[in-house]
């Protein structure tokens, strides 16, 4: 079931990179990034733990793989970030929040209200923990350019 999940994530995000005008040639790789983090949000769900840490952790590891593809690839991370964090914003969150206080369910409003809240505060967390690792870790993943002026 997690393959699934996989893919339908991966497809998501790669419509969103589209929709985002995400270069041609990173679609891909954005997708990646997308199904990499629903697939560990997901696996964390699966086994009890709550939905904020799950996002928080999700994030962080897919924050972690924008800005290792942004290296390796040679583009901004926010072409890989803005995409991949699709899958894991909490739109059912916003709409149960709205669907409640309609109905005049304030208490169920109120709860799916800060649960969302939460759930958006883990995302920028992750991102924020995420942006904490010192570029220069990224920047090992890189090929080197070997410089034929440069004596040994």
């Amino acid at each position: 079931m997690i393959l699934l999940e996989f893919i339908v994530a991966m497809f998501a995000t790669i419509s969103f990179a589209i929709l985002f005008t995400a270069p041609k040639k990173e679609v891909v790789y954005c997708g990646l990034t997308g199904a990499l983090g629903w697939a560990v949000y997901y696996g964390m769900t699966q086994q009890g733990i709550h939905l904020v840490l799950a996002s928080l952790v999700a994030t962080f590891c897919l924050t972690i793989l924008a800005r290792g593809f942004a290296v390796v690839r040679k583009s901004p991370v926010t072409v890989y970030l803005l995409p991949g964090i699709f899958p894991l914003v909490p739109g059912a969150g916003i709409y149960y929040t709205a669907y409640y206080l309609f109905i005049g369910n304030t208490q169920m409003s109120g709860f799916k209200g800060l649960e969302t809240l939460e759930i958006a505060g883990a995302i920028v967390f992750g991102i924020i923990f995420g942006f904490g690792i010192p570029q220069s870790w990224f920047h090992k993943l890189s090929p080197r350019k070997i410089d034929l002026n440069e004596e040994s």
